[in-house]
């Protein structure tokens, strides 16, 4: 007993010994942990059974990275999962040169082609929705385009003349896309709502005032106009006249405020464009003496910016476009310019490229999306080569990508913000839609994957309905409750549903006339020209149906029964020579 006592008292020791050891070894751990400067003291001590051997080659590449959610690998997986944080890298360095590029962002992989006729496109219009297209031409057209009810067809579902024998100017959708302002060749612009409507039409001025401020309206023909990115009721017009002029919606018998452009003498001189700055605080106009003015929109008597030689002066500036920032003011004048201003400093322009041909006074510039890139637009003679829109980068000003839009003039452009789609209008009657499937949205997307309608040819069939409300009950129509129960019932209907006999060949038989003609005197002239020589006895043809005839008397024979008398004929004798004379010529009278 003594001596199991004293092996008992021996094992103690050790035992305390080794949990001393341990515990000193886990100090020392600690220790050099913290020496290290490490931050996850949570990890220094693991809780649980110990890691499995396969887990343990991956266990240093998992502490860098995020926490992997799911269950471990299995043991014989040889994947890429060394080299899958060097993909992701290349990957999103890939994305950010992407991002960083705008060329990468143009929508230009397919495209669409509308036909508005055979006239120049001179204005494109696009709701803030990007459902409806509108567009305008020199054939005083107006075509309304619905992107989701077109079909691979590519047709208008509406064509009107708003303006009569007017050029269409311009066309723009307001703000909320409800109503349309349709700026013409005449002093009256018109403001129509989406179906084609006419919602209001300016009145026009008095020609015969001097001071075109005192007028209700302009005088002279229209150049350009446009709506306010705030205001929803007001809109903007610049004409002939040399004025300016602002509109309320709701108030169509005069014009809500005047702006007029002068010269360095004080003349008077013709804007040609305008547009309003994106907060609607400025208005900016284009004039034919090469200067762009802008006005405080609540200050309409001096200028806040004036640039006296922004282009050459007796040419006409086509397009004024402000970035989306607002800082920048980009002008496509009709000296074949495109000049980008800092609104900031006015005097001398940031950019310019020349060379870029205009023979319109309508040719867009505008932005892209994203700010990054400036689109035009450029002309060409008939026969003469393709024209193209032209790509440039907004800092550097390189023209960085361009399109062969077709054989005729770019006039019109529009990118839409939204559909990230460019519209582009040409001389020659096309409106053309360029879209990425991948980068755009909607628009013309919607319309391309559909087929094309089949014609109803049975339609044909049904009956106009004539809507008579107060006649007698016996007199009226029942009325047709379903046109599709109305085709199924003429369908069943032998007389209405009748194959139409095919056209005659030949002289005509049955009653009908052969198809050269349908006219009695045709008819006449056909018979005449044709063969008919009958080698037939005409005497045999004629008494084949007396025997008929007198067995059966149906017609004539019966109506003389009584009255006519029988007929008594001669009997020839035997005795009488055939060529002897008869007796009753012999006699003398």
């Amino acid at each position: 007993m003594e001596e199991e006592g004293e092996s008992s008292k021996s094992v103690k020791p050790s035992v305390q010994s080794q949990r001393e050891k341990a515990a000193s070894s886990r100090l020392q751990k600690s220790d050099s942990s913290s020496d290290s400067g490490s931050d996850s003291d949570s990890d220094s001590e693991l809780i649980g059974p110990p890691v499995p051997p396969q887990h343990a080659a991956q266990q240093g590449d998992d502490d860098d990275d995020d926490e992997h959610v799911g269950p471990p690998l299995p043991p014989g997986y040889t994947g890429s999962t060394a080299h899958s944080d060097d993909d992701d890298d290349e990957e999103g360095e890939a994305q950010d040169d992407d991002d960083d590029n705008p060329v990468k962002k143009i929508p230009d992989t397919h495209e669409i082609t509308l036909q508005h006729g055979t006239k120049t496109v001179s204005a494109l219009g696009l709701d803030p929705s990007g459902a409806r297209l509108v567009s305008g031409g020199y054939d005083y057209d107006v075509r309304f385009w619905d992107f989701a009810g077109m079909d691979q067809a590519l047709q208008a579902f509406r064509s009107l003349q708003p303006c009569e024998c007017h050029q269409i100017k311009a066309l723009q959708y307001s703000i909320t896309g409800d109503v349309m302002l349709v700026v013409s060749g005449n002093a009256q612009a018109k403001v129509l709502d989406r179906d084609g409507f006419s919602v209001m039409e300016c009145v026009k001025g008095d020609q015969y005032i001097v001071d075109m401020a005192n007028t209700k309206g302009h005088t002279a023909m229209l150049n350009c106009g446009c709506w306010h990115p705030k205001i929803k009721e007001e809109f903007m017009t610049c004409s002939n006249d040399g004025t300016v002029r602002t509109w309320d919606l709701n108030s169509e018998k005069k014009h809500k405020s005047v702006f007029k452009p002068r010269s360095f003498q004080g003349k008077k001189v013709i804007p040609t464009c305008c547009t309003y700055s994106r907060d609607g605080k400025l208005i900016a106009a284009g004039c034919q003496d090469g200067t762009i003015q802008i006005w405080d929109r609540n200050l309409s008597v001096h200028t806040r910016f004036h640039c006296r030689q922004a282009h050459t002066p007796g040419s006409d500036t086509s397009c004024l476009s402000f970035s989306y920032d607002g800082t920048m003011l980009a002008s496509r004048g009709g000296d074949d310019t495109l000049k980008m201003w800092d609104i900031r400093n006015f005097r001398k322009p940031v950019n310019g490229v020349s060379g870029l041909t205009n023979y319109f006074s309508m040719t867009d510039c505008c932005f892209s999306p994203d700010d990054k890139l400036l689109v035009t637009g450029t002309s060409v003679k008939k026969d003469e080569g393709n024209g193209k829109l032209v790509f440039f980068d907004r800092i550097s000003f390189q023209r960085v990508y361009e399109i062969d839009v077709t054989n005729a003039s770019v006039v019109r452009c529009l990118w839409h913000p939204k559909l990230n789609q460019i519209m582009v209008g040409t001389g020659n009657g096309l409106v053309k839609v360029y879209y990425d499937p991948v980068k755009s949205h909607r628009g013309a997307k919607l319309c391309v994957v559909k087929s094309k309608r089949k014609e109803k040819h049975a339609e044909a069939l049904t009956q106009d309905y004539i809507i008579t409300p107060h006649a007698l009950p016996m007199f009226r129509e029942a009325r047709q409750r379903s046109t599709r129960k109305q085709l199924e019932k003429d369908r069943l209907d032998p007389k209405k549903s009748h194959k139409p006999e095919p056209p005659v060949s030949g002289p005509g038989r049955g009653g009908r006339v052969a198809a050269h003609g349908g006219t009695l005197s045709s008819f006449i002239v056909k018979n005449i020209a044709l063969d008919k020589t009958d080698d037939s006895n005409p005497r045999e043809a004629i008494l084949r149906h007396a025997k008929e005839a007198s067995e059966n008397p149906y017609w004539i024979a019966p109506a003389y029964t009584e009255t006519q008398p029988e007929p008594v004929f001669a009997e020839e004798s035997e005795d009488e020579e055939p060529d002897q004379e008869p007796e009753w010529k012999k006699r003398k009278i």
